[in-house]
């Protein structure tokens, strides 16, 4: 998918407010837990690699104390945080991601969930989230000229102004290619009179219903556009309501699909395969999608599931050094797996939640060790408590010395500046 240009710069301090660092939230001890551990306040609190700088076309709106308390008190952290019992995660190079539980909703681990970042093609969850109740798979629709008016070299599926096809094949050129024409049928075809606007306000709605508070769309693709933002933990909220939907599983496990001839448009049926190269190479994976932008950077979700356990992984921001999306995303799988079952740090709220929760005064610290309800309320049903204290803990700096850029505005203060090089995006291409 293509960006912003080359006349854009990118910014190290991609996409968050200027403030002092928070101190992590922190839960209170449960008798005999493991105490909590800090390191020193100026250690880099997640880790990730130097980028090309960026200035957003937009910067995104400050989150209030209650949007960034989303899901527990621990969670309010631009650093990372894993149960007691855990090993330091993987070190991979994304600005923030989330590992979480598909179906109890426990939250395992995350650096900085609730810090705004650019989404990309993982966008498109969200938008089948919002559409897929919505549009019947098995009628048939014409692809209109709006729809195929996307922006010159983005991803595309291929289908042709004029075609006719079922709105299953659009959904499978959506999830397996990514196409960005896919995406604005889709919107237009679920968003009633108003078409594809009316698609962009009912994906917000359902952004909002979610929980997901720090997201708000602008384009249906992804493709980037002024004041588009989401969170990691937005995005894993996103993903656990897709996963939910049958046929999602369906589209997004799909490996190839055949995308039907177009006699009256002289068109041949062509192959598409999933572009999700975690399908292929991951033992146990369910899907997933991919993501990219300059502006975004890589973008990834995918999710697995390994002895009667599905987990999600949701990542932002990320470059690719050594390991592509996918594989950071594998890696962090793969720890998520390897902890104990009812190890938590938070959870993911429950669609529809927040509106039905008054926020108290004040978010008290031990809310997440009590198992309280982020607004004052009773967990859900089906919520299954942490092992313990949620912690804050740095990392270290990583990518062969170079020094760690800090690409949030809230560590600029603290972290310096580095002019390491990055190897350009050809060099380990992420499809999208």
């Amino acid at each position: 998918m293509r960006t912003w240009g080359p006349s854009v710069a990118l910014a190290a301090a991609l996409l968050l407010p200027l403030s002092t660092p928070p101190t992590p939230a922190v839960a209170a001890v449960r008798p005999g837990a493991a105490p909590a551990r800090r390191l020193p306040a100026a250690a880099p609190p997640c880790p990730n690699v130097p980028a090309p700088s960026t200035r957003p076309p937009q910067p995104p709106p400050r989150s209030g104390p209650a949007d960034r308390a989303v899901g527990g008190a621990a969670l309010d952290t631009s650093g990372l945080v894993v149960p007691p019992v855990a090993t330091v995660p993987p070190a991979v190079a994304a600005t923030s991601w989330v590992v979480a539980d598909l179906d109890t909703g426990a939250v395992l681990g995350a650096c900085g969930p609730h810090e705004y970042g650019v989404p990309a093609s993982v966008q498109k969850l969200l938008l089948a989230a919002t559409m897929l109740p919505r549009l019947d798979p098995n009628r048939e629709v014409t692809v209109t000229a709006g729809d195929v008016a996307i922006e010159p070299g983005s991803s595309a599926v291929g289908l042709a102004e004029g075609g006719h096809y079922r709105i299953e094949t659009i959904w499978l050129g959506l999830l397996l290619k990514s196409g960005n024409e896919a995406a604005n049928a889709l919107a237009r075809l679920g968003g009633g009179p108003d078409g594809l606007a009316g698609g962009v306000r009912a994906m917000n709605a359902e952004a909002h219903r979610l929980g997901a508070r720090q997201t708000h769309a602008v384009t249906p693709s992804g493709l980037d556009g002024p004041g588009q933002f989401t969170s990691a933990y937005d995005l894993a909220l996103i993903a656990r309501a897709c996963f939910a939907e049958p046929a999602f599983r369906r589209y997004t496990a799909t490996r190839t699909a055949q995308v039907p001839a177009q006699p009256a448009l002289r068109e041949k049926a062509f192959q598409i395969q999933n572009d999700n190269m975690l399908l292929d190479h991951y033992p146990g994976a369910i899907g997933g999608k991919t993501g990219f932008t300059d502006l975004a950077r890589h973008t990834y979700v995918g999710a697995a599931e390994r002895g009667g356990r599905r987990l999600e992984v949701t990542l932002l921001g990320a470059e690719v050094t050594t390991q592509r999306g996918w594989q950071q995303g594998a890696a962090l799988l793969d720890w998520g797996f390897g902890l104990p079952r009812d190890a938590a740090v938070g959870r993911l709220v429950e669609p529809g939640e927040l509106d039905r929760s008054t926020p108290p005064a004040t978010v008290a610290a031990s809310a997440l060790a009590g198992h309280a309800d982020l607004r004052g309320g009773a967990p859900p049903p089906g919520y299954r408590p942490g092992a313990g204290l949620s912690v804050a803990v740095g990392a270290v700096l990583v990518a062969g010395g170079a020094v760690l850029l800090a690409r949030r505005r809230r560590h600029a203060a603290t972290v310096a500046a580095s002019t390491a090089v990055v190897p350009r995006e050809g060099e380990l291409p992420e499809v999208d």
